[in-house]
């Protein structure tokens, strides 16, 4: 994961319903604009971060998306930290193989957040959690 600098104070989301995940999603979308990502990179984040989120409501069991402005000297960026205490993915790899699902979707949600961003990140224990950090940088 490339390295950054914190710009600001992270807003903390917390994930237990539908509407929840569509905060994350409107949080995303600010601070994407703050930042000035373009149309194209604010929707790949919002859509890799409306993946995510639903997946640490549903998956995970709720949890938190924390959202940070970050620098590296270059460019600003968005970083995204989901967390949850869930059961964990026993399988990382096969979790983050293309078409591969356990709640009968189209099984691109890892692997697709990961293709939608620019930084991906992800740590995972059975029977502790997951956290998962994504970050999508200004062109």
């Amino acid at each position: 994961m490339t390295a950054g600098v914190d710009l600001g104070v992270p807003a903390t989301q917390t994930i237990r319903s539908d509407e929840d995940v569509v905060r994350v999603r409107q949080l995303v979308r600010t601070t994407a604009v703050a930042v000035k990502l373009s149309l194209v990179d604010q929707t790949k984040l919002v859509t890799a971060a409306s993946e995510l989120a639903r997946n640490t409501l549903i998956y995970g069991g709720g949890g938190t998306a924390e959202v940070t402005t970050v620098e590296d000297g270059r460019r600003r960026g968005v970083r995204i930290v989901f967390a949850d205490q869930g059961p964990g993915i026993p399988d990382l790899d096969q979790a983050l193989t293309d078409g591969f699902t356990t709640g009968g979707g189209l099984g691109l949600g890892l692997s697709g957040a990961r293709r939608l961003v620019d930084d991906f990140d992800i740590w995972t224990a059975v029977g502790e959690g997951t956290r998962i950090t994504i970050t999508k940088w200004s062109r």
